[in-house]
């Protein structure tokens, strides 16, 4: 194995006394060598990945200890690994007193049952290291309801008969009969109800927030989505877009739950901006069903800002997993007018690089131009807004129109299906309305209104 050994003070975790503890790590990173020369331009390296598992362990404070890379010509059925590099990761364990070995690649049950005999140690692969990070990060009960629901799916495949009584009861009658239901249906049975009862409690939260989403509808606030890679400042634009306080840290999975804020733009419309759950590559499709409820924000949003790490140097692998995960939700990045890309963390690039990154945005077709930010300092973000407010103004129609001033019904219709931006009283005693509507509202405004006309 390719050891890249790792300080624990590089994680800000004290390593505790010597001996096997629970937070000591080793993470591998296996790398098939016939996929890596089959992978194209862009593609991350072992390297890259294997940075971006040592930051998902520290992620659920794992003193990881040591990692490196493993080269593979296939894949073993029985270890996932072949028995030579077995047998050097349990010395590796071994001598340095490692609790969990971190593998960051899916591992089926009957790998991993081998490989924690072999290593006498917990093995998690990267899909139970991204559902323990979930669950540490999630604070509200849809949160926490969706976490557990792809927990359980993914222990409902995992669970091996390990107990040395297989009867809960004997079946049949008198001292004939077979056995009855064995620990591990037993088992199964109990996590089957569990995920019966949270899918049920889900739907009751799916039901109330597409009542809120109605209820917005009616009040016709453009939305506005994040959505990245994790870690890729979304929640630092987010805070630096409306002022709130939401957690923003330099980790992966910092927040998890959405949160929506109002803001007004400069020219007057209000929006909705939503924060989401960041993306990662190979994001298990377990997680994306159990978030599909929380993700429906991003497939109804009015305008979605992709936002990306510009620094990072796996900037353009990281834009096209983003780009999966939203294929995966029925939004083309290819086709979509309604997507902005922002490309954040411009503070950390010298003055080259920077004016390269620029000079490629402005030779962007202008319905595809990414717009450069900084979320931390403020830089760019003016531009940002106003790039916000030219795609809803492409979206949304202006129209002028009279009403009776003593029709209270007709001036509440339309203030609860468009955004009214002005009303002056004319001398006739008619209302002078000026509204800004989507193309839905927009058709049953005219209908409703015969004079009303384009502004």
């Amino acid at each position: 194995m390719e050891p890249r050994p790792r300080d624990a003070r590089q994680n800000g975790i004290d390593p505790g006394p010597s001996g096997f503890e629970t937070g000591r790590a080793v993470v591998i990173e296996p790398v098939v060598k016939r996929d890596a020369e089959r992978a194209g331009v862009g593609a991350r390296s072992g390297e890259e990945r294997l940075d971006e598992a040592v930051g998902l362990a520290a992620a659920i404070d794992l003193n990881v200890v040591h990692a490196g890379l493993v080269m593979l010509n296939d894949i073993r059925p029985a270890t996932y690994i072949g028995k030579g590099k077995v047998d050097e990761v349990a010395g590796i364990v071994k001598s340095l007193g490692a609790g969990i070995v971190v593998m960051d690649c899916p591992v089926s049950p009957v790998q991993q049952r081998n490989l924690e005999k072999a290593w006498n140690a917990k093995v998690l692969d990267r899909t139970g290291l991204i559902l323990e990070i979930f669950g540490r990060r999630a604070r509200t009960k849809e949160g926490t309801l969706q976490v557990e629901l792809a927990h359980l799916n993914y222990q409902k495949s995992r669970l091996v008969r390990s107990w040395t009584h297989l009867e809960r009861q004997r079946g049949g009658f008198g001292f004939l009969g077979g056995p009855g239901e064995t620990q591990l249906e037993a088992d199964r049975r109990v996590i089957e109800d569990r995920i019966d009862r949270i899918e049920g409690d889900l739907e009751k939260v799916k039901r109330t927030r597409k009542l809120h989403r109605d209820s917005r509808k009616r009040v016709p606030y453009p939305i506005v989505a994040l959505v990245g890679y994790t870690n890729a400042g979304k929640s630092t634009l987010f805070n630096r877009m409306t002022r709130a306080q939401v957690l923003s840290a330099d980790m992966l999975f910092a927040t998890l739950d959405p949160t929506l804020r109002a803001i007004d733009l400069p020219h007057g419309t209000r929006v909705i901006l939503s924060d989401t759950v960041g993306f990662i590559s190979d994001l298990p499709t377990m997680l994306v069903a159990a978030f599909r409820a929380t993700l429906e924000e991003v497939i109804e949003a009015d305008i979605i800002l992709h936002v990306r790490d510009m620094s990072h140097e796996a900037a353009d692998a990281q834009s096209a997993d983003v780009a999966k995960v939203l294929e995966e939700l029925g939004i083309d990045p290819k086709r979509e007018r309604r997507m902005i890309e922002v490309w954040n963390k411009i503070d950390r690039l010298d003055g080259e690089r920077r004016a390269g990154l620029a000079n490629l945005a402005a030779r962007q077709p202008a319905t595809e131009q990414p717009v450069l930010v900084s979320a931390v300092t403020g830089e760019g973000i003016d531009t940002l807004i106003a790039a916000i407010e030219a795609r809803l103004a492409e979206r949304r129609q202006t129209l002028s129109l009279t009403v009776d001033a003593a029709d209270g019904a007709s001036l509440s219709w339309l203030h609860r299906n468009a955004e009214v931006l002005t009303r002056q009283l004319r001398d006739d005693g008619r209302m002078a309305v000026t509204v800004r509507a989507d193309p839905d509202h927009a058709g049953q405004i005219r209908a409703k209104f015969p004079d009303a006309m384009a502004g």
